[in-house]
Parts: C-alpha cells; sequence; structure tokens
C-alpha cells in the first residue's frame, strides 16, 4: 500500500507540474495586455517637475552646466580601447603593487597576498562632461565628472597558518569629479613634468565585497560603514587642496632651471676684413647661448674700424653648461639694407672650469661646417674672456614651485636699486587694418626695446626678456608697452601701424615682487597682451 502511494504521489506531480506549464504557456501566448503603448520621447523642457527631478542625477553635466564640455570622443576612444587598457592598467597595478606587499606582509604575519583573478571587467568608466581653466601660468586644469559602475572581477587569496581565504570584489560604482593639472608645460613630449590629481568632492563608492563565497556586505550595518570609512579615507588624502602627483618627467631636464651665470668680456677684434667698398667697415658683436629663445647681446658699433676694441661685459643665464655654447656673430652694420655677416664662431661651455677666467682668442668663420672650404679663408680674430660662475646649492629652485620665486638681483646692482625684468609672453586677437605682423616695443626711462617680428599672426608668442637696471625702486613709475605691426613688403604706404597699447604702473610689481597678468591693449577692439613683470633685489 506504500509503494502504490509514492507512485501515485509521483505521477500526481508529474501531471500537475505538466498541466501547469501548458495553461501558462497558454495564458501567455493569448492573454498579452492590449494596452501597452510604445515608449514617448518628450525633450526635457516639456518634462513635468517631478519627472525631471527623477531625471536630473541622470543628466550629463554638460546639459545642466554650460560650462562643461561634451567630450563623447573620449568616451568612444575609452570603448574600442577598453580591452587593451584593462590588461594594461591590470598588469601596470600587479607591478606597483607586488613590491608593496611583499614589504607590508610579514608586519601582521602572513604567508602570501596573491591576485588569483584581476579584471576590470567588459564596461569602460564614461565622461559625463569636461571643463577646462585657462590661467596665466604654464599649465592646464581640467575637471571631468567620471561615471564608472562596472563588472570588475578582482581576487585576492590571502594565505597564512597554513590557511587560505579568498577575498573578492566585484560590482564596482565610483562616481568621482577631479581636478587634474598638467604642470609645468615644457616643450619635451609628452609636454608635461607632473599630473597632479585632487578631488573636489567626496567620491561615491560601492561595491561588492565576498569572503569565501559570502557576500559581506549583505551583513546589516556593515554596508554604509564601509561606504564611509572610503569615503573619508580618500578625501583626508586627496580631497583639495590636497593633492596626488604623478612624476612623469624628470623637472631638471624638463623644466630647464638656471644653474649659473656666464660672464662674458669682449675684449677686442683683430684684422678682420672690410665689406664696404669704401672705408673701412663698421663692426660690432652679438652673442647668445644656443638652447636659449632670449634675444642676442649686442656690443656697441665700431665705426671704420678693421682691429676695434670693447671691452664690453654681459652676463648670460646659463641652464645647462654641459650642452649649451656661446655663439659669437660679428657684422658690418648699414644704415640701410642687411647687416653683413664678417665671422662667426662657437665655444662650448663643458670646456670652461668654474670660477676660473679664461682668456681666448677664436677665428672667425663663416660657418660650422669644417668641410667648407671657404672656412679656410682668414676672416680675423676676436678675443674673449670667459668665466663660467655656477649657483650654489642652495640657490638652485628645486621644483616648479620654486622656480616661479623672484631671483636675487646680480652682485654689481645698485645699493637701494633692483632689476625690473619684463617678459613679454604672447598676444591675443591682435589684428592691423591693413597688415598684422606684430612686435612689440617697450619704452621705459628713455630706453626703447623691441621684440622680434611675427608674421601673419593674430595670436603671436613671442617670450622674449628685457631687464632694466636701476638706482631706485620704480614705485612713481610706468611702463609703456605697445603692440605695433609693420609691413612685409617694400613701400611707403601704411609701413606701420599700432594694435594697441597700455601703460603699467609699476608700484605693485615692487610691492608684489612679482606679477603676471593679461592686460587689454587700448585702442583694440580685442586685442590682449600677457607681460609678466618681476622686481629683483640683492
Amino acid at each position: 500500500m506504500g509503494f502504490l502511494s509514492t507512485m501515485m504521489g509521483f505521477c500526481g506531480f508529474g501531471v500537475g507540474i505538466s498541466t501547469g506549464l501548458v495553461i501558462g504557456y497558454y495564458f501567455f501566448i493569448y492573454f498579452q495586455p492590449s494596452d501597452v503603448k510604445d515608449p514617448e520621447i518628450r525633450p526635457l523642457v516639456e518634462q513635468d517637475s517631478e519627472t525631471l527631478q527623477r531625471m536630473l542625477p541622470e543628466i550629463p553635466l554638460w546639459v545642466k552646466n554650460p560650462d562643461y564640455d561634451r567630450v563623447d570622443w573620449i568616451n568612444k576612444f575609452l570603448e574600442y580601447m577598453w580591452p587593451y587598457l584593462d590588461k594594461a592598467i591590470c598588469t601596470t597595478a600587479k607591478n606597483i603593487a607586488k613590491p608593496i606587499i611583499d614589504e607590508q606582509i610579514p608586519k601582521y604575519k602572513i604567508d602570501a597576498v596573491e591576485f588569483e583573478t584581476l579584471t576590470l571587467g567588459s564596461l569602460p568608466p564614461t565622461f559625463q562632461g569636461m571643463k577646462v581653466y585657462v590661467t596665466n601660468e604654464k599649465e592646464l586644469i581640467m575637471e571631468p565628472l567620471i561615471k564608472w559602475a562596472g563588472n570588475p572581477n578582482v581576487t585576492v587569496a590571502v594565505k597564512a597558518f597554513g590557511l587560505k581565504a579568498t577575498v573578492q570584489v566585484v560590482d564596482l560604482q565610483v562616481f568621482a569629479l577631479p581636478r587634474i593639472t598638467l604642470k609645468p608645460l615644457v616643450p619635451s613630449f609628452p609636454c608635461f613634468a607632473n599630473i597632479y590629481v585632487s578631488l573636489m568632492e567626496k567620491p561615491h563608492v560601492d561595491f561588492g565585497l565576498k569572503l569565501i563565497g559570502a557576500d559581506l556586505m549583505s551583513i546589516p550595518g556593515l554596508y554604509r560603514i564601509v561606504q564611509e570609512l572610503i569615503k573619508d579615507q580618500v578625501a583626508n588624502m586627496y580631497l583639495w587642496p590636497k593633492t596626488l602627483q604623478v612624476q612623469i618627467l624628470d623637472p631638471a631636464k624638463a623644466f630647464k632651471r638656471p644653474v649659473g651665470i656666464l660672464h662674458v668680456r669682449v675684449v677686442r677684434a683683430m684684422k678682420l676684413k672690410k665689406k664696404d667698398l669704401l672705408g673701412a667697415s663698421d663692426p660690432y658683436v652679438k652673442l647668445k647661448l644656443t638652447e636659449d629663445k632670449l634675444p642676442s647681446k649686442k656690443t656697441t658699433v665700431k665705426h671704420k674700424n678693421l682691429n676695434p676694441e670693447w671691452n664690453e661685459e654681459f652676463d648670460i643665464v646659463v641652464k645647462d653648461p654641459q650642452t649649451q655654447a656661446l655663439e659669437l656673430h660679428v657684422f658690418d652694420w648699414e644704415q640701410v639694407g642687411k647687416h653683413d655677416k664678417m665671422g662667426m664662431n662657437v665655444f662650448p661651455l663643458k670646456e670652461l672650469t668654474p670660477e676660473e677666467p679664461k682668456v681666448m682668442t677664436l677665428e672667425l668663420l663663416k660657418n660650422m661646417d669644417l668641410n667648407d672650404a671657404q672656412n679656410e679663408k682668414s676672416r680675423g680674430q676676436l678675443v674673449l674672456e670667459l668665466t663660467y660662475k655656477p649657483f650654489k646649492e642652495d640657490e638652485i629652485p628645486k621644483s616648479f614651485d620654486e622656480s616661479k620665486t623672484v631671483q636675487k638681483a646680480p652682485e654689481n646692482t645698485p645699493d637701494g636699486g633692483g632689476v625690473l625684468v619684463v617678459t613679454v609672453h604672447e598676444g591675443q586677437d591682435v589684428e592691423g587694418k591693413h597688415h598684422t605682423n606684430p612686435y612689440v616695443r617697450i619704452l621705459f626711462r628713455g630706453e626703447d626695446k623691441k621684440t622680434k617680428h611675427v608674421k601673419k599672426n593674430r595670436d603671436p608668442r613671442w617670450e622674449e626678456e628685457f631687464t632694466f637696471m636701476l638706482d631706485a625702486p620704480p614705485i612713481n613709475d610706468k611702463l609703456h608697452v605697445e603692440v605695433l605691426s609693420s609691413s612685409s613688403r617694400i613701400g611707403l604706404l601704411h609701413p606701420k601701424e599700432s594694435l594697441g597699447y597700455i601703460d603699467i604702473n609699476l608700484s605693485d610689481v615692487v610691492n608684489n615682487k612679482r606679477i603676471n597678468e593679461r592686460y587689454h591693449l587700448i585702442d583694440s577692439k580685442n586685442g590682449r597682451i600677457q607681460i609678466e613683470l618681476q622686481w629683483r633685489t640683492k
């Protein structure tokens, strides 16, 4: 009887399951609701307030805030590159974490900590918008909003006391608003020396944590405690103004800082060959260091003299004595037309002994091509005295921020006075009526200095520095800066025109030691110019 009852029970169970499946399939196919409609797509402006409040957290920042830009191209780039970035990032993370783990585990009597699985999953992070700041310093500041709802699988095995425990991180969600600063910008690839990262607000972090297969985050109260702990710890380390600095290039090489002064005394020239058909030449010397964008320094012109004596002294800032060399060019001054070249030579700074003056006589050449037969022709000689004076260790700025501080004036600066340094960086939206070949003219206490000409450019970049040795602080003086344009064609019609000017009160730079501002040009529609001023004292 018992056996019969068991068999009947199995049969009833099978018949019931079969009948239920058939009836359920019939109802699913033939009794679907008839009032289902296609979803209606409506613009945001037509949504009611309640719907907007519900949708607001998901709306990208570039929609809500006009100063955020769309960066869909970055998201598309990440989508295609994510399988490769995943492997590269995980490999790098393992290489960085391994020595740190090996150093720390002996303190806790742990035998080993190993990554059994490390993958960031198939879903890349997305950029909801990007804000970019423009400053007058050599830096680039970006603030992207990053959201990552990923499916990573990170499994870590911990071995201790002969036991093994496995911890797994899954379903990671991170919402963060970091500030990324690239500085200083340098002319060496990748064109910035450091990356500074800081968080503008506490990040949102959510994840699943499994220990030996059990989800620890399901324990009541533990989820909120862990989430708040992570937020606080990350905020304490990287919440602005605290930053994480990642060095990309060696600052000493990327941002070449001054390491010394080259003192040059141009003594005389001998046996120069005349360039003028009638009478003797009018020689002068131009000198500068290689790899230096500053304008050349010049001696005075010695009229009608083939054996001139100058005895003029110059101080030039040295940034790399191992690679830089002193370039010397002798020209014949002409009142009209181009100045004729009389000869040149180059002397490497690495051949100088620091703090020891060296007097030398250089043969003037046509060029530095050793195979050029014309260099065998005598063009005269140039007598120099060179002294390289390296800075002391405590005088050399160690970082980018220190390099922006004001240097001290040279030893020959008058007591109570100083050196006014004017750096002309760049112009924006400068445009002439007839031509736009801008250059800058600086007038100060009777001295007239000019930058190079930049042809056909409304946004010129000069990066030229000028110095004025003063007996007293220029508290009541003004610096006149004017942007001019000269025609590149020979003609009397519109040879030169003004693109705007500015008069800068120098009392601010005396009080603050350094200012770096972008000024709107007077008599210009939209023109601006960036000028950096420094007041250096002993």
